[in-house]
């Protein structure tokens, strides 16, 4: 009582009688969720207190990644039926789901790396690199590389759903096509490509996003769809930087469980472009 006056505190808050209380055969949070599943599937192969941390934050992402696929899918969907204006919307979903993913790793920045090396041997070969549906992301939207595929031959589904993924249009592929149908003059060369593989960079390409963004009012929606597309890679480009240097913060340039070089080969990443003309075409303006 600093003031003078007695101490109040504040009345408990009303029990609403509008509130459902007898759930017996309705749905509930955890039914609609699968909570029991969903909580019940992490599997600690050691007495560590961190190992919880590491799996809950891979858990995590892979969720984040099943979203992004979903969202993908329907970008590719709308794109291939030349409606670009839902695809922004997208878009900018999945960005915000790759800033996500960037403030996670500063929870998994916690782990010190004494406190890794107590539970990293119960991984053994398991690792990250292994993601099918981070691989899947990676194809969807042109980093394709067929000889990923080796990674998960001993898993049938898995080498399904990527195959899938490396024989499909990227988004990449699927916007150009848009722009050669709306009579942009994208080269036959790159359109009969064989999918399969990495675009690569065309400067008759570059050109065609030059008088995009030099004629924006005549090409406003593919201009738009210039933009998220780049909001996106760079989101993708800053979430795999912080990837790198949380790894570097726990293990230093240790060779990854699944035999990568760690360190090394994360940074090989950092520079990849998914759209290089769009990148390119800022040197051109």
């Amino acid at each position: 009582m600093p003031d003078g006056r007695p101490l109040s505190f504040p009345m408990p808050r009303e029990f609403e009688s509008t509130l459902h209380t007898d759930l017996r055969d309705q749905m509930t949070y955890s039914g609609y969720l699968g909570l029991d599943t969903l909580l019940s599937s992490q599997h600690p192969r050691s007495d560590h207190h961190d190992e919880m941390l590491f799996i809950v934050i891979h858990q995590t992402t892979e969720l984040w990644f099943k979203l992004i696929i979903h969202e993908l899918s329907a970008v590719l969907d709308h794109v291939s039926h030349d409606r670009l204006e839902p695809a922004f919307k997208i878009l900018a979903r999945v960005k915000h789901i790759f800033s996500q993913l960037i403030d996670q790793w500063s929870v998994l920045a916690t782990l010190t790396p004494s406190e890794y090396i107590q539970f990293r041997h119960v991984l053994g070969h398991a690792s990250g690199f292994q993601s099918v549906q981070y691989r899947t992301v990676e194809f969807m939207l042109g980093n394709k590389d067929d000889r990923m595929l080796r990674v998960h031959a001993h898993d049938p589904a898995a080498t399904e759903q990527l195959t899938n993924a490396l024989n499909a249009p990227s988004i990449y592929d699927a916007f150009l096509a848009h722009l050669a149908r709306r009579g942009l003059p994208i080269p036959e060369e790159v359109l009969s490509r064989d999918i399969r593989k990495p675009h690569e960079p065309d400067p008759r390409v570059t050109q065609v996003f030059k008088q995009i963004y030099l004629h924006t009012e005549v090409h406003w929606d593919a201009y738009e769809m210039c933009e998220k597309l780049v909001d996106l890679e760079e989101q993708i480009a800053l979430w795999r930087f912080r990837h790198l240097k949380v790894v570097m913060r726990v293990i230093g340039f240790k060779t990854g469980t699944g035999g990568s070089s760690g360190a090394n080969f994360l940074r090989q990443m950092i520079d990849h472009q998914f759209f290089p003309e769009l990148w390119s075409v800022r040197t051109e303006l």
